[in-house]
């Protein structure tokens, strides 16, 4: 009887361990639709992501997801640019968060218990920037990359005022200077005033 118990809960192990790849596996492919994510995300009476949809497919584009929906994603065979490349993490670490959060979310969902969210969870992170703009991954490296953006030219500027992108580069909200990567002058002065007190005075109380 004894033998049998243990047989059986070293099945169930198995069972689980093998269950972590496949699952991170078959999570993986279809993430790769954009549909998968909005089949979820857009249920009927929300507004943050129906939003978010709706611009990240607008034209002209509105922000700077929109823009990136545009330029495409080179690392992809088919050049298309979807949900995952920013919201799905950086590295272990990152895709693991992402998995534990969204297998939370899907049980939440299958509960009927889901309410969709105002805001992220998990915001995005340097890294997750990073990981396609590799220009700016590197310490005290100036960046060439837009002329229309000077402030990136300065090497100091990219990696060592401990200013994370979104920061200054909001994704998803419409409006900004289409001319500089859909950049709102307020939030950016108030970054720029942490080091330049002469911005202070723009910025106001």
């Amino acid at each position: 009887m004894q033998d049998r118990e243990v047989r059986r809960a070293l099945v169930v192990i198995t069972l689980a361990v093998a269950a972590v790849p496949l699952g991170w596996y078959a999570s993986d492919r279809v993430e790769e639709n954009d549909a998968f994510c909005t089949s979820c995300h857009l249920p009927s009476g929300a507004t943050l992501h129906e939003e978010n949809a709706r611009d990240f497919a607008a034209q002209p584009t509105v922000s700077l997801a929109a823009a990136h929906a545009v330029a495409g994603n080179e690392a992809r065979l088919d050049g298309a640019f979807r949900c995952i490349d920013c919201h799905g993490g950086t590295g272990l670490a990152g895709r693991a968060r992402v998995k534990l959060l969204s297998l939370r979310d899907a049980a939440i969902y299958l509960m009927g218990d889901f309410d969709e969210p105002h805001g992220m969870t998990w915001p995005l992170r340097e890294e997750d920037c990073r990981s396609c703009h590799l220009e700016f991954a590197r310490e005290g490296v100036a960046s060439e990359a837009w002329e229309a953006a000077p402030f990136h030219s300065l090497a100091v500027h990219n990696r060592e005022l401990g200013v994370n992108c979104v920061e200054c580069h909001g994704a998803h909200e419409r409006g900004g200077l289409s001319d500089r990567n859909f950049l709102h002058p307020e939030p950016v002065r108030a970054q720029c005033a942490r080091c330049h007190p002469e911005f202070e005075e723009e910025v106001g109380p």
